[in-house]
């Protein structure tokens, strides 16, 4: 069973986006950043993502991590900030500790293509 399938699917990952860019969007470090950004657009980019790199049948379509983060200039303590707040909103959707430790497991490797300062 793909982590996909452990943590409800679509429907599980649609709510840990929506509950995730409600906290990112909350966050002062992390909220300059997202100004001008069409969030539907970007909600709907990241549930692709997130789907298909849970093993989900959802096939991502769009640019590669440092494509889309290219010129923006994210920081190690903004990236840190967005997996705590990732983190918190699969532990709010009820997902177990080991499935989002497999979770960071996955994504960490996208710090490299992600920070720039």
């Amino acid at each position: 069973m793909s982590v996909f399938e452990e943590i409800g699917g679509q429907p599980a990952v649609n709510a840990v986006v929506d509950d995730f860019y409600d906290r990112v969007l909350k966050d002062p470090l992390l909220e300059p950043y997202f100004d001008g950004i069409d969030m539907e657009r970007l909600r709907q980019h990241q549930r692709a993502f997130i789907a298909t790199a849970l093993g989900g049948p959802t096939e991502y379509r769009g640019r590669s991590m440092g494509e889309a983060h290219a010129g923006v200039g994210v920081t190690g303590e903004a990236f840190d900030s967005v997996v705590v707040h990732l983190t918190e909103a699969l532990a709010a959707a009820g997902v177990p500790d080991e499935t989002i430790d497999r979770i960071g497991q996955t994504l960490s490797p996208l710090r490299g293509e992600v920070v720039q300062a």
